[in-house]
């Protein structure tokens, strides 16, 4: 879908497959709206036709207890009704929620970069949310104050065509403006809703950096500009809250206007004997079954209108086509699993959406089996190429090769079963330490686990607690040091086996005695893996098999540490620094 499209306002046929896995239930939920509608609407017959026999002095016991089972049975359906609306509704916002995470979950990676995590969450919670109301108060209120505003209608037309007409020109009056002014609802309900996402990102950015506002003394810079998002915020719910207060005034004044109204000519025709006080009191209750839905519906109109707006944010991403983890489509053309495979970069171009290109005709083969480092300068595009591997992202140009096979022919499930990657930043994912050992295998035994974080010295952490493997790492791990952050990483990529292990800074925040004890992890694993690591610390990459030193995107050279320090003035440089050279 395109983005014209997906900002194209939602209509109603856009809330039709959000109901099609409960349309067995709305269907019964229709049935019993309907028959509460004809058990109201007979009550004020039975009422006329009791003050009828009254006046003529005879017995009315029959119809008045009729007129009770009436009344008890509209009850009970009503309130049948209602339940079983208010589950539709919680099943259609759980639905939503799960398909809405979902989707967000798989997003391409280039979108993540785009939007704000706030704007995305506040789209999971409050913008579900008001689908309930499009159910419960919206949708189903609507309909069913149109069945009983005809049946009643009807009824007050045939009682007395005049005073019908008389009736009908006053509500329509009012009903067509609070329509007209209820239709603004939409457009404002999106906008509110959208400053509910920048507040939320505002909220979700200070809390995620507390430690360094709280550093930095910046506190009360920060409240105010999540207290400015919020007073937007506040200002367009009050714009919202505007139109929806006409809307109220306006149908109170047509119920009062009617009944008045309604009285007052129909005493007039009851004087004239055009009618009897039967008919007029079957007509005021007509009326009051016309007027009351009449308002009901306006107002579910209008939550109507707010619900299809937060409706349209919800379909405005779930038109972003989601990263399919099958494309590519070529199975037969992965390399063997359980191998380590060679990669070559051939010419490869890249760039991220609207920036500078990053990468320029890179090329060279990491051979399977091997150690191959990255090492250049910051920004020369060394952690782009890992994620080129994992295809976070799409090659511009050229080709990127696993076993001699263009990644892109490889479905992206298939791919990234035969890598292991850990991230620059090392995210931590609040939860348990088993938990986050588990994310890449599931099926690890609690004895894997445990050799598992030997390997990357990080056994204490299972011991300190009775709560061993499940002892608590905090949100983002903030339980953790960020070494102990980084070897849990490593952990967990090594722990699901891979052939292939990319490393992105893997000892950047290690200390010497952990950083050896890596480094023989590394040694450990390399035997039967292919590895690609970006590293600025030369040290941890003296020994690696290849060493390829990029600078502004372009690959300057390559070949071992020994090599480097003669023929790689960047190289040269960069290991003075570091007092790797004399």
């Amino acid at each position: 879908m395109t983005t014209a499209a997906a900002r194209r306002p939602a209509g109603l046929a856009a809330l039709l497959p959000y109901l099609r896995a409960h349309r067995g239930t709305l269907a019964v939920v229709g049935a019993l709206s309907l028959a509460g509608a004809v058990a109201a609407l007979a009550q004020p017959l039975l009422t006329r036709q009791v003050l009828d026999q009254m006046a003529a002095a005879r017995p009315v016991t029959g119809l008045v207890a009729a007129l009770v089972a009436l009344v008890v049975a509209g009850a009970a359906l009503g309130g049948l009704r209602d339940f079983l609306l208010q589950r539709t509704a919680e099943g259609v916002v759980l639905g939503t929620r799960r398909r809405l995470a979902g989707h967000l979950l798989r997003l391409p990676i280039v979108e993540y970069d785009r939007r704000r995590t706030g704007d995305l969450l506040s789209r999971v919670g409050s913008d579900t949310t008001l689908l309930r109301a499009v159910v419960t108060s919206g949708l189903f209120e609507t309909v069913t104050g149109a069945v009983m505003v005809l049946g009643a209608a009807g009824a007050m037309a045939l009682l007395d065509p005049v005073l019908f007409g008389v009736t009908l020109f006053g509500v329509a009056a009012g009903v067509g403006f609070a329509l007209t002014v209820a239709r603004r609802v939409r457009g404002l309900s999106r906008a509110a809703q959208e400053r509910v996402g920048e507040m939320t990102s505002a909220v979700e950015r200070a809390i995620s950096a507390a430690r360094t506002i709280r550093a930095a003394r910046a506190e009360h810079r920060e409240t105010e500009a999540v207290g400015e998002s919020a007073a937007q915020a506040y200002a367009a719910g009050l714009r919202v809250a505007r139109v929806q207060a006409v809307v109220g005034p306006v149908s109170t004044v047509t119920i009062q206007g009617a009944f008045l109204l309604v009285l007052g000519v129909g005493g007039a025709r009851v004087a004239a004997g055009a009618i009897t006080v039967g008919d007029l009191v079957a007509f005021v209750m007509f009326l009051f079954f016309l007027v009351l839905p009449l308002g009901q519906a306006v107002h579910a109109y209008t939550q109507l209108q707010t619900g299809l707006g937060a409706l349209q944010r919800i379909e405005e991403v779930l038109a972003v086509p989601a990263e399919d983890a099958g494309d590519g489509a070529d199975l037969a053309a992965a390399p063997p699993a359980g191998r380590p495979a060679a990669i070559e970069f051939d010419r490869v171009g890249f760039g991220y959406p609207d920036g500078a290109p990053v990468l320029h005709e890179v090329s060279f083969t990491v051979p399977a089996g091997s150690r191959t480092a990255l090492v250049g300068p910051s920004g020369a595009g060394k952690s782009t190429l890992l994620a080129l591997v994992e295809r976070f992202y799409e090659v511009d140009s050229g080709s990127l090769r696993l076993d001699g096979v263009d990644v892109r022919r490889l479905p992206r499930d298939a791919l990234r079963a035969r890598l292991g990657y850990v991230e620059q930043e090392a995210p931590v994912l609040a939860g348990t330490l088993r938990q986050n050992l588990l994310i890449g295998a599931p099926d690890a035994t609690d004895a894997a686990l445990l050799a598992v974080l030997d390997e990357v010295n990080l056994g204490h952490l299972a011991e300190r607690t009775d709560a061993g493997l499940d002892v608590q790492v905090g949100e983002g791990g903030v339980l953790l040091s960020g070494g102990e952050r980084q070897r849990l990483a490593i952990a967990r990529a090594l722990l699901a086996g891979p052939p292939v292990l990319l490393l992105d800074e893997p000892t950047s925040n290690l200390d010497a005695r952990n950083e050896a004890a890596l480094r023989r992890a590394i040694d450990a694993v390399a035997v039967r893996r292919t590895l690609l690591i970006v590293a600025h610390r030369l040290a941890t990459v003296v020994d690696a098999d290849q060493i390829v030193v990029l600078d502004g995107g372009r690959v300057v050279a390559v070949g071992t540490h020994d090599e480097l320090t003669v023929t790689s003035p960047l190289y040269r440089e960069l290991a003075a620094h570091q007092l790797l050279v004399s």
